[in-house]
Formats: C-alpha cells, structure tokens, sequence
C-alpha cells in the first residue's frame, strides 16, 4: 500500500521533478528528493497542512515563490520523464524511505558545508551536494508514520 495516494500524472511530474533537482547525484539522490515530496504530502503540519498531493507539493507556493528551485526556473519540464525515473518515483510512492531523507521535509545545496540548522529544522544528513532537515521533534509526528 502507498504511503500516500497517487494518479499516474503525479508519477510523470514527480519523476520529473526528481530528475530536475537531483539528476547529477545519480539514483540515490534522486529518491531522497522524492523522500522528501512523499513526506511532505503524507505531513499535516507546519507548512504542510494543506499540501495533500503531489500535484500540490509539487506546485507549492511560499513566501511568493515556488518551493522547489526547479519549478521557479521552470526546468522542471525540461524534458519527459524516462522510465527509470517513473521506477524511482514509484518506489518512493510505494514506502522507499532511507536516512538521511527518511523523515526530512527540507533539503537545499549551500555549496558550502551543511549548517547545523535550516530555517531553525536541524541537519539529518548529507548526500553528495544535498542538505537534508527534518522537522524538530514533536513539531510534525505526521512525517514519521507510514
């Protein structure tokens, strides 16, 4: 069972979001990015309250902007998502979670060493150029099941 409910266009626009944002740090990288779109959607809390699929995640606005760096660009279109993305994006729909974005909501590149901290979350880990938070205990039990 998914940890979230899904339609196959979700699938294509996450694959290809995780292959816009994390394409250069191969497979691993791009299922952490998609950990942290399914945790997002399965969270009801901090800015997650209203985020109730992955349309939604995807297309977040905050704070006047998209959330995620390749939807502001609009790289996230920039080309069909292939088959083995689609595979990743449903191995993440389908409960892949692992450390350092098992639980996260956040991560960004600060090409520079990860801060201890990120918008007062604390730093659950590093893969290659990424930066992965998770929210501070007690702030978001949601994130944890499934």
């Amino acid at each position: 069972m998914p940890r979230v409910n899904y339609r196959s266009y979700e699938v294509d626009e996450m694959a290809r979001m995780m292959r816009a944002e994390a394409e250069g740090e191969g497979k691993q990288g791009m299922l952490y990015v998609g950990n942290v779109i399914v945790n997002r959607c399965a969270a009801t809390c901090l800015d997650f309250k209203d985020i109730n699929t992955i349309h939604d995640v995807i297309f977040q606005v905050q704070g006047g902007n998209y959330s995620f760096e390749a939807v502001q660009k609009g790289n996230v279109f920039y080309q069909r998502a292939r088959t083995s993305e689609k595979r990743l994006a449903k191995q993440n729909l389908n409960s892949w979670r692992v450390h350092p974005a098992k639980y996260a909501l956040w991560y960004f590149n600060p090409h520079a060493p990860c801060p201890p901290t990120w918008y007062g979350q604390p730093h659950s880990g590093q893969f290659k150029e990424h930066c992965f938070y998770e929210p501070k205990a007690g702030t978001c039990d949601s994130v944890y099941r499934g």
